[in-house]
């Protein structure tokens, strides 16, 4: 069946490819951003109404770590009902519950809102993204020495994630799905190794313990779903394709 969606951040790493393949399914599909046109802001909400007008379906992907998120949230689930929608999607991130850092509270305070919205809903955690991990990289990699944190990760494709969310937002509500992994949890000194390789670099990697609740919460592999390997895309793969 051919659905009206709209898509919250549609430009983004993940939006791309979701509004990609939602209109490869044949879907009707809008783009929700600050660059769209006419352009919407989720942040005062201008210009939200008319942008869901006719939507069955919301994929909110949005988000900022600069803050907002919250209210940003609620003025969406706000507009939603007054547009009669169906069923919101929302991606958030593995560990959102049990790693205290700041914009993982934050996710997992949205997550609250959409479930306590009154409209029908599904949440799909994903483990970090193969760009997130080389960018961290990237920026530690300026320095002699690449320091890296002592902890596991489990990078996942965006494109991956991205058709788990369009198959998701056709399905009905499903409330919490299981998550979705990548290929394998790696510790991440190893995926410095790989990335140092496929940019022809050396650079000696150096494995930092670092204080506090956050670290242990990631060293204990919180933000990790070693039996949840949705993902088949590997890291090394994604470096390959020289995205």
């Amino acid at each position: 069946m051919r659905e009206s969606i709209l898509v919250t951040g549609g430009t983004g790493v993940l939006g791309r490819p979701l509004v990609d393949r939602l209109r490869a399914d044949g879907h009707e599909v809008g783009v929700l951003s600050r660059h769209s046109e006419p352009p919407v802001d989720l942040r005062d909400g201008a210009g939200l109404d008319e942008a869901l007008a006719g939507r069955d379906v919301v994929v909110h992907c949005a988000t900022t770590m600069g803050g907002g998120d919250v209210r940003a949230a609620g003025r969406l689930l706000e507009a939603a009902h007054r547009a009669g929608v169906r069923h919101l999607v929302y991606i958030s991130i593995v560990g959102v519950d049990r790693v205290p850092l700041p914009y993982y509270r934050t996710k997992f305070e949205v997550e609250g809102l959409v479930e306590g919205s009154g409209l029908e809903w599904t949440t799909l955690r994903a483990t970090q993204f193969h760009q997130l991990v080389r960018r961290l990289l990237r920026g530690l990699a300026r320095l002699p020495v690449l320091p890296v944190p002592d902890m596991p990760i489990q990078p996942v494709d965006a494109v991956e994630v991205a058709h788990r969310l369009a198959e998701l937002a056709v399905a009905g509500p499903a409330g919490r799905v299981p998550d979705f992994g990548g290929p394998k949890v790696h510790p991440l000194r190893e995926l410095a190794a790989t990335y140092l390789r496929a940019e022809r670099r050396r650079r000696p990697v150096l494995p930092l313990r670092l204080p506090g609740k956050t670290f242990r919460a990631y060293q204990r592999g919180e933000h990790t779903v070693p039996g949840l390997r949705g993902g088949r895309v590997t890291f090394e793969e994604f470096l390959d394709r020289g995205e």
